[in-house]
């Protein structure tokens, strides 16, 4: 009875890991799969096929560059932005300083279908419809209050003594951010564009909107793939390939993630 109270979590674990893994174990093998017939080669044939076609479409090829840019577009402006809107709210006080914070955060709540249709005519006026900087823009909104939240919390569990020993020492601002602050927080640094960069990258609403007939995204490129007859290899291709940077992101950021969440802990 003792062993079967053991080995139950671990039995609950690995069934788990199964329900997890087995759709992309599944998705991985069909990227290989011919599901439909190609020039030269027969339905049911495994091999690279599907990772050819999406290098040999231009469409599939171009929303690959365009993800790319929008989000790090997007992770570099929210980290620019948020570094010092957090650094004010954690050492500066002023009347309404923590309602703001938590209006942020509301925000951050809102549906982003809510705000499609201003956002749409508001972009559209200024030409940023079709573009991947509206996209990085209007994800800013939703990324931002995030992004300062996480680093307020890692620039409150900083010490004051090395703001002011810094300064004494003739540091400036700038310079202090540089040489200090950022340092010391990179952990907090590496969790907040983790998630700016899972947002932006995964998010289809505004994806969708703001990219009419150019610009589109991975998303909508995927999305798009689905028709009549749908090449179910070459759909699964795209979406192993859709999966690789957000894989190299975690590995970049591994370690700043690993020690972000243990010190908010």
């Amino acid at each position: 009875m003792r062993a079967l109270r053991a080995g139950l979590p671990a039995a609950v674990l690995m069934l788990l890991a199964l329900f997890i893994l087995l759709p992309l174990a599944q998705t991985f093998l069909l990227s290989f799969l011919a599901t439909l017939p190609h020039e030269g080669v027969e339905k049911g044939t495994w091999g690279l096929v599907n990772y050819r076609n999406v290098l040999a479409t231009p469409a599939l090829v171009a929303s690959i560059g365009n993800s790319a840019v929008y989000v790090t577009l997007n992770v570099a402006l929210c980290l620019g932005a948020a570094l010092p809107a957090a650094y004010a709210l954690s050492r500066y006080e002023f009347l309404g300083d923590r309602h703001f914070l938590f209006l942020l955060l509301a925000f951050r709540a809102t549906p982003p279908v809510v705000l499609s249709l201003p956002i749409f005519i508001l972009f559209s006026r200024f030409g940023l419809v079709n573009s991947p900087v509206g996209i990085a823009l209007v994800h800013c909104l939703f990324n931002l209050p995030i992004a300062i939240w996480i680093l307020e919390t890692f620039i409150s569990a900083v010490p004051r003594a090395l703001d002011e020993t810094a300064f004494l020492d003739g540091h400036s601002l700038c310079s202090f951010f540089l040489r200090h602050l950022i340092p010391a927080i990179a952990p907090g640094i590496g969790v907040a564009a983790f998630f700016c960069f899972l947002f932006s990258w995964v998010e289809v609403v505004f994806a969708r909107i703001l990219t009419v007939t150019a610009g589109k995204p991975i998303t909508m490129a995927i999305n798009a793939l689905f028709t009549f007859q749908t090449d179910v290899g070459l759909v699964m291709a795209m979406t192993v390939v859709s999966l690789l940077p957000g894989l190299g992101m975690i590995w970049f950021v591994r370690n700043h993630i690993a020690r972000g969440f243990a010190l908010r802990a």
